[in-house]
């Protein structure tokens, strides 16, 4: 009997797969009488086992064979319980049969499979120490709560829009809360993963992405407090700026991407000018001593997220009305007021405008340049009354130029 070729290659595939886990685990079988009964031939055997009992009689087979493996294993683990009770080699070797059989049907999606779970075993000494002693009981629990907001809650969101003027649409609010808390938690982990030697600069970035104008001020206070710090106080408020222009991206891209387009020009012009300016005070950062700690704490603020949601609700409803009453210059005056708290609420609140069909996309980018500059107002404020002489003078520049760049980027949008 000629078999296919491609018979051969999923059955090299699933022996792969056996052998790439066998190994690892072979490492950790242990020697002597306690040693584990599962090693490199036996997982190898079992995902052989797991491809031809497939292959010869489909899943009923491959029921019952696998049936039958989970007694033989249930009575390997009886004999050795004594000497490690977890049940991971257990486990993973049904499963190893399941991919070889898997193998026979989708060896791509198996092979990758085997990777990951060879992968998983792997690191099984690192993950218990992050888990044990990097982990913080508070990160656990905003794991637990973004976890829940992303795949709970979401989803039972209704995905249209509702209330006056049709402004507001559930799911995409919440789409932007876990967006926020997501983003916070990515800038909270990269200050943990950076550690102490990039200090203020990694830490200015990390907390931008939660209020770019709180941490202005709290850079500022710092500066003051310890005038040896002011360079990595100043690249830490400069590259918040830039993480706010990142994060305006992503919530643009996630609220309405036509919005994003129409923006893209003048965000990249921003960006650009703020990561420039920033990348000088950075470098005389990185020359100097670091602090010796950083400290550990929430990675975002629920709270937060969700007055940044009741702040686009009621921004829309505001922007809504006011464009069906004063047309857009109702809009800009609406957009203009809101952007002294916050620039990312009115700019998700004009975008939404867009999604729902109210106005044209190319008619949000003077409302958003708008808000952008009264938050710069805010910054500069901020800049001048948290820190020293010093301070301002270093901080305020990188501002002023960071929202001119956006304005140049974004005329032709406005005036075309």
């Amino acid at each position: 009997m000629i078999f296919p070729t491609n018979y051969w290659i999923q059955i090299a595939v699933a022996l792969g797969i056996g052998l790439l886990i066998g190994v690892e685990r072979e490492r950790r079988k242990g020697e002597g009488h306690s040693r584990a009964p599962a090693g490199v031939r036996t997982f190898a055997i079992t995902a052989l086992l797991g491809a031809v009992s497939y292959e010869m009689g489909g899943a009923i087979l491959l029921a019952v064979v696998t049936a039958s493996a989970a007694i033989f294993i249930a009575l390997g683990y009886y004999r050795t319980r004594s000497g490690d009770p977890g049940l991971t080699s257990e486990f993973v070797q049904l499963l190893t049969l399941l991919l070889g059989a898997l193998a026979m049907r989708e060896p791509l999606l198996a092979s990758g499979l085997g990777v990951t779970v060879a992968l998983l075993l792997a690191a099984r000494s690192w993950m218990h120490h992050f888990v044990r002693q990097v982990l913080t009981e508070t990160e656990l629990k905003d794991a637990l709560v973004l976890a829940a907001a992303a795949l709970v809650v979401l989803p039972l969101m209704p995905d249209r829009y509702v209330g006056p003027f049709n402004a507001i649409n559930l799911h995409t609010l919440w789409i932007i809360v876990v967006l926020m808390m997501s983003i916070s938690s990515g800038g909270y982990i990269a200050q943990r993963l950076f550690g102490p030697r990039y200090g203020l600069p990694a830490s200015g970035l990390a907390s931008g992405f939660v209020s770019s104008s709180a941490t202005i001020a709290s850079m500022g206070a710092l500066a003051r407090q310890k005038p040896e710090l002011m360079p990595a106080a100043v690249a830490g408020a400069v590259l918040s700026t830039v993480a706010t222009i990142v994060q305006m991206a992503a919530v643009l891209g996630a609220t309405n991407p036509a919005t994003l387009v129409k923006m893209a020009v003048p965000l990249v012009c921003a960006g650009a000018i703020a990561t420039a300016y920033a990348g000088w005070f950075v470098v005389r950062a990185l020359r100097q001593s670091a602090p010796e700690t950083i400290r550990t704490g929430r990675a975002f603020s629920f709270r937060s997220a969700l007055l940044l949601a009741a702040t686009m609700t009621a921004v829309l409803l505001a922007a809504a009305s006011l464009n069906a009453w004063l047309g857009s210059a109702g809009l800009i005056a609406g957009a203009g007021i809101a952007g002294f708290a916050d620039t990312h609420a009115p700019a998700i609140s004009v975008a939404s405008l867009v999604d729902a069909g109210e106005i044209e996309a190319v008619e949000t980018v003077l409302p958003i340049l708008i808000a952008m500059s009264t938050n710069t107002i805010t910054k500069v404020v901020l800049a001048a009354s948290s820190g020293d002489r010093r301070y301002a003078l270093e901080v305020i520049p990188g501002l002023l130029l960071t929202i001119t760049a956006g304005w140049l980027g974004g005329l032709q949008s406005i005036f075309g």
